[in-house]
């Protein structure tokens, strides 16, 4: 979130576009930010799932707020929890004090949507948050110990099974990285069990996998995900989990202790924000301007926000170029506001699709491109996969440490972070 106070602008949420904002308005005159964030570090979520399966450590992904901003004259950052807004006072209440503000952005970004199931609130996985992922690890990986010690078939194969729920990118990634765990890492790690009884089943609502990306991308990925011996189910609905037994709407039932949630978002509308101002998906209603309606100096960006413009009638995707385009126009339209120039050359917001894509193992990704219209399958489509996901990674040290890991695991099929911290792992499963 963004806020203006005597030519302050404070922004809320270290993601792609908050963080992206107060960086192009990082030592420009008039501006003085302030920045937001229940976390003090940038997550790289496209690599959340790395996490999960033992592949990347957390650090690698993430980057502290406060050295990002270490030449900056104009930037502050607070670590807090955003409680309400106040537009009527032009405030935001935090929990360590309140905040004024002459412009608010609003970049909170988006969270699990589990669509009020109590059942899947309680006993699934969600990983929208570098902790999530690393619960999601330390349940992997316990379950395998626990699986050591079970008594039953029954109780061995709940404990092996993996449910994925949603084949977008995030189910399509994780399927095929814990895929790829069953054929070179467990069997060694854990010899007295049987992987062949090791089940990964991907369940997915709508009729193909990457429903959102072109044809050849989603027939590909679902080709690949077979190889690797997925188990897909598409037009399959979780009707109810119990923390042991999926039931699926059409009667099937799956044993398993881990269910992943990856089927749903909904974005982070702070309180405050009336619901007259909400559209589908728990997002915000804003103009081409990034306003939110019936607000001059009241913004809001990236997966929170929801825009229609002629080409996305229905809102943009959820995803991390939009955010970031929404901050570069939004930088450029407070600039003029700050130079008092004419409201006729303030630019709308156009999204420019610059393509999609997807990993789905060791040597298979997906990419699509619209212009020129273009799809990679395959190893060349992995490749561009990594060197576009290292270039958008902060810092070197990060860029470096994650590409170290990279080259590790290729050529060991290997990882070395099968960590399992007790107490944390304790604290978090309860």
């Amino acid at each position: 979130m963004i806020k203006k106070q005597r030519n302050e602008t404070t922004n809320n949420r270290g993601g792609f576009g908050g963080l992206r904002l107060a960086r192009k308005l990082s030592n420009k005159p008039g501006f003085d930010i302030t920045l937001i964030d229940r976390y003090n570090y940038h997550q790289f979520q496209p690599l959340f799932y790395q996490v999960a399966t033992a592949g990347l450590d957390a650090s690698n992904i993430s980057f502290p707020l406060r050295k990002v901003f270490h030449k900056s004259k104009n930037v502050r950052f607070r670590m807090a929890e955003v409680q309400k807004i106040r537009t009527s006072e032009k405030r935001v209440v935090t929990d360590v004090g309140d905040f004024n503000y002459d412009v608010l952005v609003i970049a909170t970004g988006a969270d699990t949507n589990f669509f009020g199931n109590r059942q899947l609130i309680d006993n699934a996985f969600p990983m929208k948050s570098t902790v999530e992922a690393l619960q999601l690890r330390h349940r992997l990986l316990h379950n395998f110990e626990d699986a050591l010690y079970a008594q039953t078939e029954i109780e061995i194969q709940r404990l092996m099974n993996i449910v994925i729920v949603g084949a977008g990118p995030t189910g399509v990634e994780l399927s095929g990285a814990i895929a790829d765990m069953k054929r070179f890492v467990l069997p060694k790690d854990y010899p007295e069990l049987d992987f062949t009884k090791m089940k990964i089943y991907l369940l997915e609502g709508t009729g193909k996998t990457l429903a959102a990306m072109s044809e050849k991308s989603s027939a590909q990925s679902l080709s690949y995900l077979k190889k690797l011996g997925v188990t897909v189910l598409t037009n399959s609905f979780l009707e109810k989990y119990d923390g042991k037994t999926v039931l699926l709407r059409n009667g099937d039932t799956i044993e398993t202790a881990t269910v992943i949630w990856a089927a749903g978002i909904k974005g982070n509308v702070p309180e405050g924000i009336g619901p007259d101002l909400v559209a589908r998906g728990n997002r915000i209603k804003v103009n081409r301007y990034c306003q939110v309606h019936g607000f001059e100096n009241v913004y809001a960006i990236g997966d929170v926000a929801y825009m229609e413009e002629p080409a996305w009638p229905h809102g943009h995707p959820q995803v991390a170029p939009v955010a970031m385009q929404q901050a570069d126009m939004l930088v450029n339209n407070l600039r003029r506001e700050e130079m008092k120039s004419s409201k006729d050359l303030f630019e709308e917001f156009v999204y420019h699709d610059k393509g999609s894509m997807a990993t789905v193992g060791r040597n298979l990704a997906v990419v699509d491109m619209p212009r020129p219209k273009l799809h990679f399958g395959g190893f060349l489509a992995w490749i561009i996969w990594m060197g576009l996901h290292l270039m958008l990674i902060l810092g070197v040290k990060n860029r470096f440490f994650v590409f170290s890991n990279w080259l590790y695991s290729y050529f060991t099929y290997d990882q070395n972070l099968r960590l399992i911290f007790k107490e944390f792992y304790r604290e978090k499963r309860v």
